[in-house]
């Protein structure tokens, strides 16, 4: 079950693709977190998808808020996805326990083994004020978190 609009966001502690340890409770009372979940790095939606972000930084990552993405990829495989691709955000790993977090926030599909494309727009107080899931093939559209992100002051 994925976590509903109005609740606590569950914290967490991932490496990024750089192996620094970013946990989801410190941004609390500082940013607004755009927590991404996708399935696989170098896939073509994926990676569309990730890089769409890239470009549009200036307008989600800011003094009020920054993005997490984050996949159950290993984080060497995420270094290389985040280099190859010019990532400067962090990109999380949830590859052990495999999908811990995914799962946690509902959205690990356990026959593929990985994250569905869910996106949770998470306050500076930790509470969830915007989510959607996706199928693994349903790309998502920026303009939608750019939206919601705007509307909390990022």
């Amino acid at each position: 079950m994925s976590i509903d609009v109005g609740a606590e966001a569950p914290d967490f502690s991932l490496k990024d693709q750089h192996g620094q340890t970013v946990t989801l409770s410190d941004f609390r009372g500082r940013q607004n977190v755009l927590l991404v979940f996708y399935p696989w790095s170098f896939s073509r939606i994926c990676t569309s998808e990730m890089c769409e972000i890239r470009d549009a930084l200036p307008q989600l990552h800011g003094d009020d808020s920054t993005v997490l993405a984050v996949s159950c990829d290993a984080m060497f495989t995420q270094r290389v996805f985040a280099e190859q691709e010019g990532l400067e955000y962090p990109v999380l790993s949830d590859f052990w326990p495999h999908g811990a977090v995914a799962s946690a926030y509902g959205v690990f599909d356990d026959r593929l083994g990985a994250a569905v494309r869910g996106t949770f727009v998470i306050d500076k107080h930790g509470v969830v004020q915007w989510r959607v899931v996706n199928a693994v093939g349903e790309a998502r559209s920026l303009d939608d978190y750019q939206k919601v992100l705007a509307e909390l002051g990022a």
